[in-house]
């Protein structure tokens, strides 16, 4: 019997992987890391966030570096083609080994390449297991100071893949917001916000626990780009009475 483990390594920063996700990846027999396909297809050549994350606990040999058409969102054919390859690859690792791990940023069950690889290669025999990992919300509210949920807030978490709209509609709701992928559609974002009067106290982030860190008011936001990854917490509008809402 074949086991195929999703685990979670978190938003960047190595020390945020949970003991748990660090004796899973020692455990397995190999660790599979995505990477983005290059225009022809093949490895891009650049090191993901995953795996260098996962390099900080196993060897490189243990690590292999499968092809997903991460950066591809306009050829459906392309990016399904990419996902057959990746599955078929799978495959043939779970069948040569025992137990495969496979490490994704963040939590494997919150927007995760991992539930899409799950349903790809799914087969009688095959147990699929999860750990689950720290997310971009949660390190950017540690990183920032901004409280995530109080009482009885709700808490809506929204990918600006999803358009603007989206957001605007969640922004417009009560309880704290959080945008993922947001970075290509910065002003967009600034605009929703400032329609929806959610702009003091909200805060972005990018590369968190990286070199290249970035956490910043949301008051600042502009048009230009900012990275993919790029995470916006707009905190629940609170009236300030401590344990009020408990």
């Amino acid at each position: 019997m074949s086991k195929l483990i999703g685990i979670g390594v978190g938003p960047g920063d190595p020390e945020l992987v949970t003991v748990k996700g660090v004796n899973a990846l020692r455990a397995a027999d190999v660790v599979v890391v995505p990477v983005m396909a290059a225009s022809d297809g093949k490895t891009g050549g650049e090191m993901g966030r995953a795996e260098a994350t996962v390099l900080h606990y196993v060897g490189p040999e243990k690590v292999v570096r499968v092809v997903f058409a991460l950066n591809e969102r306009s050829d459906r054919g392309r990016r399904e083609a990419a996902w057959d390859a990746a599955g078929l690859r799978v495959r043939e690792l779970l069948a040569q080994y025992g137990t495969v791990a496979f490490a994704t940023i963040g939590d494997p069950n919150v927007y995760s390449t991992f539930t899409y690889l799950a349903q790809t290669v799914a087969a009688p025999g095959l147990v699929v297991e999860t750990v689950p990992g720290i997310t971009a919300m949660q390190d950017l509210a540690a990183r920032s100071g901004a409280v995530l949920t109080e009482g009885t807030e709700p808490l809506t978490l929204v990918p600006v893949t999803a358009g603007a709209a989206v957001l605007k509609q969640a922004l417009e709701g009560p309880g704290t917001v959080v945008a993922y992928k947001f970075g290509r559609l910065a002003g967009e974002v600034a605009t929703a916000l400032r329609e929806t009067g959610r702009t003091e106290d909200a805060v972005w982030g990018s590369a968190l626990g990286l070199d290249e860190e970035s956490i910043r008011p949301a008051s600042e936001l502009g048009d230009e780009s900012l990275p993919y990854l790029s995470t916006l917490i707009a905190p629940a509008r609170r009236d300030g009475l401590r344990g009020g809402k408990l």
